[in-house]
């Protein structure tokens, strides 16, 4: 019996990985939460004992096999183990970002139809209540934390405290009743409902089955070894299909110590406390990260300066002709760095969900980051591609897992077309819409991903360009993707992001938003007085500072792909607008219709721009902003100096 990594056709559910973990190691950590300033532990036999007493007080609840539920808050024990009680009963499980509005809430749940929601607390039982007249599905509605939960009066709602002891009390009563449910579960059946990115509309919920995941995981661990004991700090949202494949499968499969963080706030502080053996962070953190190191060296001393730069170029140098970072400049400032951002102990890091740009990839490998870029959809459960720890190509994805196939439809004559895929864990269709799997999924089971791709010749790595749509031709013919020359931009510390704009136009354009901390710091330094963002991002001196950042840029593209003018925009994109999904990646058609004005602005001879509009901020208080946008036009014979 292989007691690292089970048979997954004999333990094809999460619930009853679960139970062969608690059975065999019931004393090993499985899961730890920090509150108070305090990390609670949690064994593999406290995890089982948790899950079992929710499964059957849900039992009890009348949840049955097929019926969804909800899941909505942050990363939390509760959240884990309320997905797998679900599964337990035969369930589908749906997670719901916990910065969702009300309005994406109640379409999730009608969508799914979900009986019962179980959500973290006040706020998320908020959103829940606030839509009861939308969604009549709605039977149970569970919250994990008491606070500020005495006032309500509403006869759906339980605490997880309460739903545990009718739970307990169920197995009292028969003990077998539990591993007969468990016993009863099939990996065939639906376990998930992974809700889509939706960057071209409303998400899709594909549904997944156990048995599959876990049997795609196993080709996952193969390309990306985990070992039992390992720590993984669970940061990115479980809704998500690579927190999914992280913090639940993966950490099934290969006991890994799953850490919670307190808050949201304190996670990269809460990072280090642990001290992982691997991570996967998205691009837009990474590229946070990069920023902050570089804004600290703006507060140094000349002479720590120097050192820094005169360590990243002999670091990249380095890493270029060995494949390896400098050991001098591992030494001199990336060691303490590393062990700064709790990076010490990473055997392996990850990005995906979106492209992390070149420049940004470099530092990290540069210092000594063992980061690989995964590639992958949640039609296809998250990745399938990933670097070999030996083998890594900045400007790809690395090279499909064992068991996945990948092929390239309708090259071009440089080999560029969309990137069709399968793999044994890729969903059985979308949830109640068999049209929209018919599209995608051919007879064969290969899927359309709507990426533009191709593989090099040299190493066989796939490069991904951009999404096939977003895919631009300017005026002249020229084409460009808006992504490639955005995460360029991305890598600036005064840039957190960019719009990048130039289809059927004779020249490409971009709206710019500048990183208001950041900028915001440099700003105070030079004693620049600003009030807000909107004030910030209109200043003089703001403004010249982002044209040197995007003339370095353009500096090393090619004439037909330089950034001709740009603008800095009065407010962040926000997902909250619909100008970003839940993963932040750009809903451009979005963009395109609620900034058009100002896009007809850019390809125009005006010097600025009028903006008088209004925003509306989350509580649903508004504002109005009256402001102008200056348009900096940059000169077409840039030199790289």
């Amino acid at each position: 019996m292989n007691r690292v990594h089970p048979d997954v056709s004999l333990y094809d559910t999460f619930p009853k990985l679960l139970a062969y973990n608690a059975e065999w190691w019931p004393n090993e950590i499985a899961m730890r939460e920090k509150a108070f300033g305090v990390w609670k532990e949690l064994t593999w036999a406290d995890y089982q004992q948790l899950v079992r007493n929710i499964a059957l007080g849900l039992k009890e609840l009348g949840l049955r096999k097929g019926d969804a539920a909800g899941l909505i808050g942050d990363n939390r024990p509760e959240w884990v183990a309320g997905e797998i009680g679900v599964q337990a009963v035969g369930g589908m499980i749906f997670g719901i970002y916990q910065d969702s509005l009300n309005k994406e809430v109640a379409y999730l749940i009608n969508y799914a139809g979900a009986r019962v929601i179980l959500a973290e607390d006040e706020e998320q039982v908020d959103k829940v209540l606030e839509i009861t007249e939308l969604c009549p599905c709605v039977e149970h509605i569970i919250y994990s934390d008491p606070r500020g939960m005495r006032k309500y009066d509403d006869p759906r709602l339980l605490s997880f405290e309460e739903l545990q002891q009718r739970g307990a009390a169920q197995h009292e009563a028969n003990p077998e009743a539990y591993r007969q449910l468990i016993d009863s579960g099939n990996g065939k059946d639906t376990a998930i409902l992974c809700p889509t990115s939706g960057t071209t509309g409303k998400p899709k919920l594909a549904m997944l089955q156990a048995g599959a995941m876990l049997k795609h995981c196993v080709h996952y661990l193969q390309a990306d070894p985990r070992q039992p004991g390992d720590n993984y700090v669970s940061v990115l949202p479980l809704p998500w299909i690579m927190e999914q494949v992280y913090a639940v499968c993966q950490a099934l499969m290969a006991r890994m110590v799953v850490n919670f963080v307190e808050e949201p706030e304190t996670q990269m502080e809460d990072l280090r406390e642990i001290g992982p053996h691997f991570v996967l962070l998205a691009p837009r953190v990474w590229e946070s990260l990069a920023a902050d190191v570089q804004a600290r060296m703006m507060d140094a001393s000349p002479f720590k300066r120097w050192i820094y730069q005169f360590s990243i170029r002999r670091a990249i140098k380095s890493f270029k002709q060995t494949g390896k970072p400098s050991k001098l400049a591992y030494w001199l400032i990336f060691k303490p760095l590393k062990d700064r951002l709790g990076f010490s102990n990473l055997r392996s890091a990850a990005t995906g969900g979106a492209a992390l740009g070149p420049d940004t990839f470099k530092f990290f490998l540069s210092m000594g980051v063992p980061l690989r870029q995964i590639y992958g959809q949640t039609e296809l459960v998250g990745a399938y591609t990933i670097h070999a720890a030996d083998d890594v190509d900045y400007d790809s994805v690395g090279v499909p897992f064992e068991g996945s196939d990948v092929r390239i439809d309708n090259p071009d004559e440089n080999g560029v077309g969309e990137i069709i895929a399968r793999n044994p864990g890729m969903f059985s269709g979308y949830y109640k819409n068999a049209e929209a799997t018919r599209d995608c999924v051919d007879a064969e089971g290969w899927m359309s991903t709507g990426d533009a791709g191709y593989f090099k010749k040299e190493n066989g790595h796939l490069v991904v360009i951009d999404r096939i749509s977003d895919i631009a031709v300017t005026g002249c013919g020229n084409r460009f993707s808006p992504q490639f020359i955005e995460n360029k931009l991305k890598f600036s510390p005064f840039i957190a992001e960019v719009v990048v704009l130039g289809h059927k136009q004779p020249f490409l354009t971009a709206m710019i938003c500048i990183r208001f901390d950041i900028v915001a710091k440099w700003a105070e330094k030079r004693s620049i007085a600003f009030t807000n963002y909107i004030n910030l991002s209109a200043q003089d001196a703001v403004y010249e500072r982002i044209r040197n950042e995007v003339e370095v840029v353009n500096a090393a593209l090619p004439e037909a792909h330089r950034i001709k003018k740009f603008l800095l925009l009065y407010k962040q994109l926000d997902a909250d607008d619909g100008e970003l999904t839940r993963t932040r990646k750009v809903r451009r058609g979005v963009i395109r219709e609620v900034y058009s004005d100002i896009i007809t602005g850019l390809y125009s001879d005006a010097e600025s721009i009028p903006v008088d509009t209004t925003i509306t901020f989350q509580d649903g208080t508004t504002s109005r902003v009256k402001t102008s946008l200056r348009v900096v036009e940059l000169a077409s014979d840039i030199v790289n100096t």
